[in-house]
């Protein structure tokens, strides 16, 4: 598989000419086919170029945004309104102090979590190395870490749920795989209770707030225990991303995760046809029950039966929160292998998966990353297919960004 290209186009008007002052920089921003509201954008930032933390953006029309430089050198920043087929400009402008522009995005190490707030509110937390189990009566075999829990609705409703009832190796938003063979074993990374693989958290790489987003990079492993030794068969590396935006009049909050895996050894790992595996999802305990959760596709489909096994650019998954609707809807990257990928929607249970692996047998093999992108949308209230479909759209389809000499 291949890594994902930049989600912004890049060019210049005038060949070779670029400000020779980062305050020079001057770029473009069109809406394309669709329009924007509250949407992030990134693009790289041209080489030649210094940068300081004491900038912001500076449009033409005289509005001030944060901006955001990550390690890879790209920007990123939050458009507040822009309709469909218009243009604006902006330039970089030195902030009025050396001061850092106040972190939108808070990150918070607590214990054995990173925790986010947006604005002070909290929005999720990563479970880096394994926490203490909720009840007493969980075995030690289901001591995991590596995933994303809890996840909070605007109002501050959780959504999901960790070591469930009924599936105590389901945890919040995680990332294993199923029905595997590695150099001829079938290792389960899933069903970690049966003891025949597991994956692990590895090491926190760097976490970070900001203006614009925080986040984090960090390691797992996808460990085999049918080996006469564990062994490792794929690395993992995931890219959390929590940006700073509110909704405004529907409020909601946005996150991203990319998931790299590679494989650990010479050896590939098969994967065979399956109907769950891969990126998963488990929503609040509350939603427990065939008439507690709600969900809706990108295709319009309510009936969980019927949407099971289908496949999807993204999925609303819902219910009641102490009375009251909250939820989240789960969008899928274009770039995805088998995109739109396929989907495990559980007949009884508030839990979904993208299951790349009900189209049938492929593998990851040495010296070809599997890349998988999604995004979250946490929102309070009733899923609005429209909303929804515009967000999808941001992401499938960011605005262009053109750099340009002043």
């Amino acid at each position: 598989m291949h890594k994902p290209t930049l989600i912004a186009l890049l060019s210049f008007a005038t060949v070779g000419i670029i400000p020779a002052r980062t305050e020079d920089f001057q770029f473009s921003v069109a809406a394309g086919d669709f329009d924007r509201r509250e949407t992030v954008v990134t693009f790289p930032l041209p080489p030649s170029q210094t940068w300081r933390t004491s900038f912001l953006l500076q449009s033409s029309t005289g509005e001030q945004l944060p901006v955001q430089m990550d390690a890879s050198r790209t920007l990123s920043f939050i458009e507040p309104d822009l309709p469909k087929g218009e243009t604006k400009n902006y330039r970089l402008a030195p902030a009025k102090t050396h001061a850092a522009p106040a972190a939108g995005v808070q990150a918070t190490r607590a214990g054995t979590r990173l925790e986010f707030r947006v604005h002070g509110k909290p929005v999720v937390s990563y479970q880096a190395e394994p926490g203490e189990f909720p009840r007493a009566d969980i075995k030690p075999i289901y001591r995991r870490g590596g995933y994303l829990h809890p996840v909070f609705s605007p109002s501050g409703k959780l959504v999901t749920d960790d070591f469930a009832l009924n599936h105590t190796h389901h945890h919040g938003i995680w990332f294993p795989w199923t029905k595997t063979e590695f150099e001829g074993r079938q290792p389960d990374f899933w069903n970690m209770g049966e003891g025949k693989g597991r994956v692990e958290f590895v090491t926190l790489n760097q976490s970070w707030s900001g203006a614009v987003h925080g986040g984090f990079i960090a390691q797992h492993r996808f460990v085999d225990l049918l080996a006469p030794e564990p062994k490792t068969a794929l690395n993992e590396t995931w890219e959390v991303k929590i940006y700073g935006l509110t909704g405004r009049a529907k409020p909601h909050w946005i996150f991203d995760l990319t998931s790299t895996q590679t494989c650990a050894s010479a050896s590939a790992l098969k994967l065979a046809k399956y109907h769950y595996g891969g990126m998963g999802f488990r929503g609040n305990a509350q939603w427990d029950g065939k008439d507690n959760v709600f969900f809706l596709t990108s295709e319009g489909e309510t009936d969980r039966v019927k949407g099971n096994e289908t496949r999807g650019r993204w999925c609303h998954i819902g219910g009641k929160v102490d009375g009251e609707l909250t939820g989240v809807a789960i969008l899928c990257h274009p770039e995805n292998f088998r995109a739109p990928q396929p989907m495990r929607l559980h007949p009884t249970e508030p839990f979904f998966c993208y299951a790349p692996s009900q189209l049938g047998d492929w593998e990851i093999t040495p010296g070809r990353p599997y890349v998988s992108r999604y995004r979250f949308i946490v929102a309070d209230g009733p899923p609005d297919k429209n909303e929804i479909e515009r967000l999808w759209n941001d992401y499938a389809h960011p605005p262009n960004v053109v750099v340009g000499a002043k």
